[in-house]
């Protein structure tokens, strides 16, 4: 196919994307234990909004009660404006994938990618061409008569891509769907979803565990905690500011320096900075990522422990006086050697603190 003829099929089988809002979505099991606990959340037509957090956060919980495989106790969750709960599955107008690629080993792959259309009884010829749209959409025009077990693990997640969108869904929900590739698949894969998703500007919910996968692919990061979710934003503005400690400690690494709180100022070796929050005045852990510290001519000594090459930037563990263990993050041409005396300087920026008892 010709990269004219790639653009036609793009654009044919190209959607509208629906506008998705929880409001107050409480999900509690018997006893009163709580997987959702008031979710608040709002998708934008044709955004593609990750949702990051923990194993046992709720996220999980979230998808399935968007999909209309969980029942939630109370709240309410809209479609383009049309409260769903209630409504089943199959008349939510979504497309999911899973981690498991759950794709039918006794039929061939343009067969599994037709499955959806012909539960609607869409007629055989259009099922044909929109099938092959979609398998040339995911890259695996060539393969529609192999099986399940003659493909990659990657080709298969690519399969059940093309099942879910082939219906034109408004939404589409990814649950894990990469953890269970290896990680140079996971990358390439990862990168194909987001192209996909921008061409056809459908509205995504994406829940994964992976930091870096949240990063990389969403418009916007929900990250969530105990059910609730604690700050959502760009990736840049969540990682740059984070709202919360537990955010800045569960997106990207992080620091804990021993320092204290006065009148909204963090008290460091050598200087203040402004805490985020409002936190209350007294003894904290200060959260400062390693890219945040520079190594420089004036500043907090200590004693190089460790050295780690990373390809651009080196990684450099440093002993302080009092026992602190830090690591900052530098250019990769200045080159530190262990047992090195150094000095720290922090990046004039406001930090998260946890109170510290």
């Amino acid at each position: 196919m010709t990269v004219t003829d790639q653009t036609t099929v793009t654009r044919s089988r190209q959607t509208t994307g629906a506008s998705v809002r929880f409001e107050g979505v409480v999900k509690e099991y018997p006893g009163g234990s709580r997987a959702l606990a008031g979710v608040d959340l709002e998708l934008h037509p044709g955004e593609l909004v990750a949702v990051l957090g923990p194993s046992g956060c709720g996220k999980t919980t979230a998808l399935r009660s968007l999909a209309g495989l969980e029942t939630t106790t109370s709240g309410s969750i809209a479609i383009d404006g049309r409260d769903v709960v209630g409504v089943p599955t199959h008349r939510r107008d979504i497309g999911m994938v899973f981690q498991s690629y759950s794709l039918f080993p006794h039929l061939t792959v343009r067969q599994n990618v037709e499955f959806g259309l012909r539960m609607r009884r869409v007629g055989s010829a259009e099922r044909a061409s929109r099938a092959a749209e979609m398998l040339e959409l995911v890259g695996l025009g060539a393969l529609g008569d192999r099986y399940a077990h003659q493909l990659s693990g990657g080709q298969q997640q690519r399969v059940a891509l093309a099942r879910a969108l082939v219906t034109s869904p408004r939404v589409l929900l990814l649950d894990e769907p990469l953890s269970a590739l290896d990680a140079k698949v996971r990358v390439q894969l990862r990168d194909e979803i987001r192209r996909i998703q921008k061409e056809l500007s459908i509205t995504t919910l994406f829940v994964t565990h992976d930091q870096e996968e949240a990063l990389a692919v969403a418009d916007r990061v929900a990250v969530m905690r105990a059910g609730v979710i604690e700050q959502i934003g760009t990736p840049e503005s969540l990682y740059a500011t984070p709202a919360t400690p537990f955010v800045a400690e569960f997106v990207g690494s992080s620091n804990r320096i021993v320092a204290d709180v006065v009148d909204g100022l963090v008290r460091l070796p050598g200087c203040e900075l402004p805490a985020v929050g409002s936190p209350a005045d007294g003894p904290v852990w200060a959260l400062i990522r390693p890219e945040n510290l520079r190594l420089a001519e004036q500043g907090w000594e200590g004693t190089v422990t460790s050295v780690s090459f990373l390809g651009p930037v080196s990684r450099t563990t440093v002993t302080t006086a009092s026992g602190a263990t830090i690591v900052v993050e530098h250019r990769a041409d200045d080159r530190r050697r262990e047992g090195e005396t150094v000095r720290l300087a922090f990046a004039p920026q406001p930090l998260a603190v946890v109170p510290r008892g």
